[in-house]
């Protein structure tokens, strides 16, 4: 059983050698343990920081990448690799090493395929009223939308097998907690929670500038991928609504009509046959996309198999499959 620790950093030269430090060496029911580092085109010499530390694999960005793409390089070198167990952290040493062993159990004793650390935010005495608040909503929005329950979604501290990490395609440029806790519910990746202990919080977030910014974001990525997988759901809601706009519009024109012997407020009767024409256009919409994204999941399913099938037991690529899952990727 091979576990990776992949730890995404940006400038974190002054940090990593602390959260290095606190990784385990050896782990119960784990054969092989071994880091990674994602180096998003820091500036300060964070990959030089990673080598002396005696890090195995290294992996650098000549620009700046965001963190989806940090961690989704990351997924798939460990994957290369020959990982069977990915866990995720952060290079500001927030997620204690001693913490991994816990986030591990429930895919040792085989409950799940992806779990996730629940931080226990309300117990932070360094974050704000307003930052546990936002938290605790966007947690909720996102269990409404992946039918999972996980109480720390933003957590970016996770575990996950191999099985799940094929599974797993991050679209979003901003982050990969949200979206991939809903593809995982979608998807009926058996998902777990476990609640850690963290560490002092040492820096603000570098990945948003502002709270409206987060919220921004997060709503977005939220809707895109809920959309990509609900589509006909999300375009009936939306298409029901303005069409319902214009019904009660045409009811407000044939009341005035019948009670003042039929003049005025044309302007009414126009509008709701607009509404109602465009209610029933994105109705015809959300059947489309509907289409696309059975289609999609015919992608995903093909791209699961070609990559179950790309590496063999000790992480060599398979010849010949490298170039059918560029393709497959490039259509998606």
């Amino acid at each position: 059983m091979k576990l990776i620790i992949q730890i995404p950093c940006l400038n974190e030269a002054e940090t990593l050698p602390i959260t290095l430090a606190g990784m385990p060496k050896q782990l119960c029911g784990i054969d092989e343990l071994e880091i990674l580092i994602i180096d998003d085109g820091s500036t300060d010499g964070t990959s030089d920081v990673a080598r002396a530390c005696g890090v195995q694999h290294i992996v650098r960005f000549p620009t700046n990448q965001g963190l989806a793409r940090a961690f989704s390089a990351g997924i798939d070198t460990a994957l290369k690799l020959g990982a069977d167990i990915i866990v995720n952290t952060d290079a500001d040493n927030q997620y204690p090493g001693r913490e991994v062993c816990r986030l591990i159990e429930p895919i040792l004793k085989g409950e799940a395929d992806m779990v996730v650390a629940d931080r226990q935010v309300q117990k932070i005495g360094q974050f704000s009223g307003t930052k546990k608040m936002l938290q605790k909503i966007g947690s909720w929005v996102v269990r409404k939308f992946s039918n999972t329950d996980i109480p720390d979604a933003p957590s970016g501290f996770r575990a996950f097998t191999r099985h799940a990490a094929f599974q797993l395609n991050v679209v979003s440029d901003f982050s990969y907690t949200l979206e991939t806790i809903i593809q995982a519910g979608k998807n009926q990746i058996a998902v777990a929670h476990v609640p850690i202990e963290t560490n002092v919080v040492t820096r603000q977030s570098r990945l948003f500038s502002s709270t409206w910014n987060y919220i921004k974001n997060s709503a977005v990525t939220i809707l895109r991928i809920y959309a990509m997988y609900e589509p006909l759901r999300v375009f009936f809601m939306i298409g029901g609504a303005i069409f319902l706009g214009g019904v009660l519009l045409s009811l407000r024109f044939l009341y005035y009509y019948f009670n003042n012997n039929g003049g005025g407020h044309i302007q009414s009767l126009i509008l709701a046959a607009v509404l109602m024409i465009i209610g029933f256009q994105t109705f015809m919409i959300g059947l489309l996309a509907d289409l696309l994204a059975a289609n999609r999941k015919l992608i995903e399913k093909l791209l699961f198999r070609v990559k179950d099938l790309q590496f063999n037991d000790s992480g060599r690529p398979v010849d010949g499959v490298q170039d059918l899952v560029k393709v497959l990727e490039i259509r998606k």
